[in-house]
């Protein structure tokens, strides 16, 4: 009796660590894509720079069902699934891959000048500059970050003078315009004002005159 009940006791066991060993594979893809430099995509997606389309494609397919929310019960795993389909949606924007990618091809380059290497040494070859290429990249995409945000806040603060002079130019307009009409709708009080102190001078005169016309009694 014993004997027949081994087999299944021995699958549930089975089942049980392949069930374990998946949980672990999905904490420890959650936990490297929360780690990885949020500004290199490539660095999200654990890919190379360069690689095709399709193996981005692919790739973000194969993570992001192991990893989503809905399938492990890691608290960090829906900010991971997040971040996972932003790298994957920088990557499949074409101008955004082209900036990655010339970040990365830079730090490429600064390496080599600064080591005083050319594009033939050895030195390219090992796991070591691998390592620091990956640090210069990130040094590289940093600096750039750095640089796009000052660029902005240069914009929007430029963009605020220029708001700010658009609506002096269309309040000036407004005083302006209100000048005019208050000026149009006094105009027949004007008019009538001018007349009357016109008549009332004309008045003053003509009997000047008559008093200069009066002759002394006697």
């Amino acid at each position: 009796m014993s004997s027949k009940e081994d087999p299944v006791e021995d699958k549930d066991l089975i089942d049980a660590l392949e069930a374990e060993s998946k949980e672990f594979d999905k904490d420890a893809e959650i936990d490297r894509i929360l780690k990885a430099f949020r500004l290199d995509a490539y660095a999200v997606l654990d890919l190379q720079p360069g690689v095709p389309e399709s193996d981005i494609k692919l790739t973000y397919r194969k993570k992001s069902l192991l990893i989503h929310p809905d399938k492990t019960k890691n608290p960090l795993a829906p900010d991971a699934f997040d971040r996972l389909k932003k790298a994957q949606t920088e990557l499949m924007d074409e101008k955004h891959r082209e900036r990655l990618d010339e970040a990365i091809a830079d730090a490429r380059m600064l390496l080599i000048r600064e080591n005083k290497w050319t594009v033939d040494s050895p030195e390219l070859k090992t796991d070591d500059f691998a390592r620091r290429w990956r640090d210069k990249s990130r040094e590289v995409l940093v600096d750039n970050e750095l640089r796009r945000k000052r660029q902005m806040k240069a914009q929007m603060q430029e963009e605020g003078r220029e708001q700010r002079r658009a609506d002096q130019e269309i309040e000036e307009r407004k005083r302006k315009r209100q000048h005019e009409q208050d000026w149009e709708s006094t105009r027949d009080q004007r008019i009538d004002s001018w007349r009357q102190f016109q008549k009332g001078k004309s008045g003053g005169e003509e009997s000047k005159k008559k008093k200069k016309k009066l002759k002394p009694i006697g």
